[in-house]
């Protein structure tokens, strides 16, 4: 099926400037200093050949002997997002950011590193600076259209990714996101058009079954939903993200057992999708099963260390257990990165409160009530009208 990103960053593919190898710069093998030029493009030919290890070799050894060379540290970042070092990527390429500003590719990439981290409110600005260098380019245009999906700016998402219908109408990722974020926006007759153009493209097949089945879920007409992934199941047991979104589909209609096993089901087939351990650990909880659940928060952390909801999920079971100090350390972590979350303050403030901490406790639940009161309104539009997890949609081209 279509995909919501591209499998490889973009590359800076030579070498702006030769500088001359300062004293005591590497020697080569004839007795004369080694050329940087000639270093680099060892690298970018490793880099094309996928071996990592030697292109991050070259490219080192260029900065050793000019660290202006904005090149080498911005297809350094493309060795290290490969690898998914996703800080060493950040650090390299905001290097090559301050050398090279003009070179949209780099801020593309960041944005990318940004991203493939599900960070979308920090990649939203790279990706916008981009199109407004290159508002032609396909790549940048499509993930800050996505990016702007996740954030649920419904008008911004479907008028950004519009304009790419000519190149991408065939695609049914595309045309679900553009049908949902039309919808959502009231845009009714590109609403229409892209769905119409998704009956007409998928033709029954088992990932059209997918995307209609999302956008029933997303609309809460679970019966429908479940009508539609149970299909694509059953003409192909091991697409990928069947079983997890009917896994949130029984979760939606409070059947946990069936929940549970479509979620291991997808476990089976990805392995290393977070979100399947994250959205087991709830289930777990619903049947009270703690046990399982600590074990599923887990798993899902250690494959996606920025998981809110397990942190969380996590310091409600230890408070519930009476283990106080790990119940802080995870409601602490989930604060880290939401810190704007009502229920991580509520949380929070029951834990420092059983602990003796009254005063901080108190000023934490205060908080919560003050947080709440300000984005009730927001809230309120996000309960009515927020999507489901979609995992689908971020993965890279095979």
């Amino acid at each position: 099926m279509g995909s919501a990103a591209v499998a490889q960053p973009p590359q800076v593919s030579s070498l702006p400037a030769a500088p001359k190898p300062p004293n005591g710069a590497p020697i080569s093998s004839a007795g004369t200093p080694a050329d940087p030029a000639q270093i680099f493009q060892s690298g970018q030919q490793a880099l094309n050949q996928n071996r990592l290890d030697e292109a991050e070799r070259d490219f080192q050894q260029v900065i050793a002997m000019n660290p202006q060379v904005g090149g080498a540290y911005a297809n350094l970042g493309v060795v290290y997002m490969r690898r998914k070092q996703w800080a060493k990527a950040l650090e390299v390429l905001r290097k090559a950011e301050h050398l090279m500003p003009q070179v949209a590719g780099i801020r593309l990439n960041i944005g990318l590193v940004y991203y493939r981290q599900n960070e979308f409110l920090k990649a939203i600005p790279l990706f916008e600076s981009v199109v407004r260098d290159q508002p032609d380019a396909m790549q940048p245009r499509h993930l800050l259209g996505l990016c702007y999906f996740f954030a649920e700016r419904w008008a911004d998402a479907a008028n950004t990714l519009e304009p790419l219908w000519a190149k991408e109408s065939a695609q049914l990722s595309y045309l679900y996101v553009l049908s949902i974020a039309a919808h959502r926006a009231g845009l009714k007759e590109l609403d229409d058009k892209a769905t119409a153009q998704l009956i007409k493209t998928g033709e029954g097949s088992p990932e059209f079954h997918l995307f209609m089945g999302k956008a029933h879920l997303n609309l809460e007409q679970y019966d429908l939903a479940l009508s539609d992934f149970q299909a694509a199941a059953q003409a192909n047991p091991n697409l990928t993200f069947v079983h997890f979104n009917l896994g949130l589909t029984y979760l939606k209609k409070q059947d946990y057992e069936h929940a549970r096993d479509e979620f291991l089901k997808d476990a089976a087939v990805e392995p290393d999708l977070a979100f399947n351990y994250d959205e087991l650990g709830d289930v777990y909880v619903l049947m009270q099963q703690d046990s399982d659940a600590e074990k599923s928060y887990r798993e899902a952390l250690r494959r996606d260390p920025r998981l809110v909801n397990s942190y969380v999920g996590l310091a409600k079971i230890y408070q519930r257990t009476q283990k106080y100090q790990e119940a802080i350390t995870s409601i602490d972590s989930a604060g880290k990165l939401d810190p704007a979350r009502t229920d991580i303050h509520y949380v929070r403030g029951q834990i420092l409160l059983h602990m003796g901490r009254k005063e901080e406790g108190r000023k934490e639940l205060e908080t919560s009530v003050r947080i709440d009161n300000e984005r009730r309104a927001e809230r309120q539009k996000q309960v009515e009208t927020g999507t489901v997890p979609s995992p689908e949609l971020l993965q890279d081209e095979q």
